[in-house]
């Protein structure tokens, strides 16, 4: 096993041992591309999520926030083109029958080969002339015998009402923004925004996709977070707000505590780009896998309040307070992955070293910021010292977690792998002065504290 395969099955592994992540309907054998996330999965998840929203929501005067229904109107999802352009193109292995990604295919044989050939988004007739021309052969058993590429949609479909038939038909959403395009009337008239302005969510989307199988980076079920920032495309110019963006979102990708020497900006091709976009980018991280798309930047130029005025009849302008001049503003739209960001941060964070597996996550996202442990079991007196202490702790809103198992030396390795980043021990020395022993997961080192200022060390690290 190659050294960046090994690394990514640690990860797998050590998700599922520490209750991180764990594959979906596991007792039944699971589902392919479908996760669940575990007790510390979900508190960093939420972390993550509390982290965007935070940099980009509540320190913003000018964005607003929704949380808009997963299941809408079918009639959003034909103006938004998504019924005729959201699709991929897919492809069959007549010898094994494996059903894979055209474009997939194609990137990961090149990939193998040490170069970087990208072709999403080219027509079934160009990717099945580079399958043939290159002899690519099937990743599962090495034969070269494919059938012909065709395209499929990605929406999934669900029924409403008691009875199934074509009317009942409905989807569920494959992107969140389409609740901020069609709720953009009812934030004008509630809110009295200024432009420009933005609209922002995070929540599930759902696509019928055929992945890699690289853990949760791409699967059926995902979280997203994005906003719309709609501006008069008279007054402001796109291409600052573009770049004025990139920025912001290279900034929170760092305070995520990502190195900024693996992530790099690409444009998309005009094959690629999706049919709303005049342009876009990624902010690509270098997983374990390669270096694949962890944020997305597009501008949407007017396309979408543009479709969908005209095909619910219902205005969707902006009307100047100044001038009294309608505008059909334009728009720029960051979107983050937020399960590719929990993946991104956990790959960073590994580290062996020192006979130990450490997760040197951020203090911030760390799903408890301390564990504490009384020295013995057995000491009635010690043992109700930590109980006390631990406590404190969660009354003031620390979250912590509470380990007494075995012996000092396995609880502190126990707690370096899942992330923690201080351990406090109360002993015989606690009952004397009211002090704990406090021990730093990045570097080891303890020193002693004051109960009474423990609260304020273990936040403001």
């Amino acid at each position: 096993m190659s050294e960046i395969a090994d690394l990514q099955q640690k990860i797998v592994s050590l998700s599922k041992r520490r209750g991180y992540v764990f594959p979906g309907s596991e007792i039944y054998g699971g589902l392919s591309n479908t996760y669940d996330f575990g007790p510390l999965g979900v508190l960093l998840l939420r972390n993550i999520k509390n982290s965007w929203w935070d940099f980009f929501v509540t320190r913003r005067a000018n964005i607003q926030g929704l949380d808009t229904s997963i299941l809408m109107s079918p009639k959003v999802w034909e103006a938004s083109g998504h019924t005729s352009s959201f699709t991929d193109v897919l492809i069959d292995c007549r010898n094994c029958k494996n059903r894979t990604r055209a474009d997939h295919l194609i990137e990961a044989y090149f990939e193998a080969k040490g170069e970087k050939k990208i072709v999403e988004g080219l027509p079934p007739e160009e990717l099945s002339k580079i399958i043939e021309d290159n002899k690519i052969p099937c990743p599962k058993c090495g034969v070269h015998d494919w059938t012909k590429p065709r395209k499929f949609n990605l929406l999934f479909e669900t029924n409403v009402g008691i009875v199934t038939d074509s009317q009942a038909t409905v989807y569920l959403r494959g992107e969140i923004a389409q609740g901020m395009f069609v709720n953009f009337r009812n934030v004008l008239d509630t809110m009295r925004p200024r432009l420009p302005f933005g609209i922002a969510q995070s929540g599930k989307a759902f696509r019928n996709e055929i992945t890699l199988g690289n853990f949760i980076f791409r699967t059926l079920e995902f979280n997203l977070a994005e906003f719309e920032y709609f501006f008069d495309p008279a007054k402001d110019s796109w291409e600052a707000l573009f770049d004025y963006w990139k920025e912001e979102m290279r900034k929170w990708a760092l305070t995520l505590g990502l190195p900024e020497e693996k992530l790099s900006w690409r444009t998309h091709t005009d094959a690629e780009r999706a049919h709303y976009s005049t342009k876009t980018e990624d902010l690509d991280f270098e997983f374990p896998f390669g270096v694949k798309e962890l944020f997305g930047l597009a501008y949407r130029t007017d396309y979408d309040l543009k479709n969908h005025m005209e095909k619910s009849g219902e205005e969707l302008r902006y009307t100047d307070p100044e001038t009294g001049e309608k505008i059909l503003p334009h728009v720029i739209e960051p979107t983050f992955g937020i399960n590719r960001v929990l993946l991104a941060v956990l790959a960073d964070a590994y580290c062996e070293e020192e006979g130990r597996t450490v997760l040197k996550l951020p203090h911030t996202l760390a799903p408890y910021k301390a564990a504490v442990f009384p020295l013995v079991r057995n000491k009635e007196e010690v043992v109700g010292k930590a109980r006390e202490i631990f406590d404190m702790l969660v009354s003031e809103g620390v979250s912590v977690t509470w380990d007494d198992r075995g012996n000092i030396g396995k609880r502190y390795y126990s707690q370096d792998e899942i992330g923690t980043p201080f351990c406090v021990t109360i002993d015989y020395q606690t009952l004397e002065d009211d002090t704990v022993t406090v021990r730093d997961r990045d570097t080891m080192e303890q020193v002693r504290i004051a109960v009474s200022d423990l609260e304020f060390y273990l936040t403001r690290q």
